[in-house]
This record gives C-alpha cells, sequence and structure tokens, in this order.
C-alpha cells in the first residue's frame, strides 16, 4: 500500500466516526423533538457508520499498517425541522461516497488492486446509503405540514433494523 492510499484509507476512517457523530447529534435533534423513531432510525445510521470506520481499521491492521485517529469536528446540532435534518443526510451521504469513489480512483492508480477490491463493498453500500435517505426525504415532502403523516412516518422509521 503506497503512503498515499494510506493516508486516503486513514482520513475515511476518520471521516467515517464524524459520519457517525453527525448522526448520533440527528438522532439527539429528533429526541429533543419527542420523535423517537426518527431519533432510532438516526441511531441505527450511527451503528453503520461505526460500523464501516471498523472496516477501514481492520483493513489497515490486516495490511500491515496502524490506523491512526484523529479529531472528530463538532457536528451541527439543530435543525429547523426533520426535512432539513434529512437533507442534510443526505448531501452528506453524497460527500462520502464522492471520497469512496476518489479512493478508488487513487487505489486505481497507484495499483493497489487489494484496496480497490476492499473498496468495491463501499461503493455498493453508498448506492443504498443513498437510497435509504432519499426515500426518506421524499416522504418528508410528501407529508409536508401534515401533523398525522409526520407521527406515521415517525412509527415506521422506529421499526428500523439495519
Amino acid at each position: 500500500m503506497s503512503r498515499k492510499v494510506l493516508e486516503a484509507m486513514n482520513e475515511q476512517m476518520n471521516f467515517e466516526l464524524y459520519s457517525g457523530y453527525i448522526y448520533l447529534s440527528m438522532a439527539s435533534y429528533f429526541e429533543s423533538e419527542s420523535l423517537r423513531g426518527f431519533a432510532h432510525w438516526m441511531k441505527v445510521q450511527f451503528e453503520e457508520e461505526k460500523g464501516h470506520a471498523m472496516r477501514f481499521y481492520s483493513y489497515l491492521l490486516e495490511r500491515g499498517f496502524k490506523p491512526v485517529f484523529e479529531s472528530i469536528p463538532r457536528p451541527k446540532e439543530s435543525w429547523s425541522s426533520p426535512l432539513d435534518a434529512f437533507e442534510d443526510a443526505l448531501e452528506h451521504e453524497r460527500k462520502v461516497t464522492s471520497r469512496i469513489w476518489a479512493l478508488v480512483d487513487l487505489a486505481r492508480s497507484e495499483g493497489d488492486k487489494a484496496s480497490e477490491r476492499f473498496l468495491d463493498w463501499f461503493v455498493n453500500e453508498q448506492v443504498e446509503e443513498e437510497a435509504g435517505v432519499q426515500l426518506v426525504v421524499d416522504l418528508l415532502k410528501k407529508v409536508e405540514d401534515n401533523v398525522g403523516g409526520l407521527l406515521y412516518l415517525d412509527s415506521e422509521l422506529g421499526k428500523r433494523e439495519r
């Protein structure tokens, strides 16, 4: 693994931890709004992001490198609405996707086939991540200011298992 790929992998591991912080902060926001189903959805997302970071952690160790941890920036703490929060989440997932694609391009340019194969999982995962958040954004737009619809959606999001 080249120094460039190693540094980029460590950066992404830390970015995945930051992603988890964002979703946990969103969970806190939803709890403060008494939307426990939305909060649950975000807590599940936090666990996923933590799992993504651990994939990078384990991969670096398997390749004989020590994962390096950086400071994690403080995430945003409040949003104007559930839709605002989920639109931020969608924007963030798109940023993660672009970072993963850049990592794939870097691994390819450095001739690191093992890292390129490792990153395939993340390429596929990001399709699922963006689609899941986009679905909630679309549903929130349909609900608009309908309290009954929002509470129904809250109940449905509370059933998320993964």
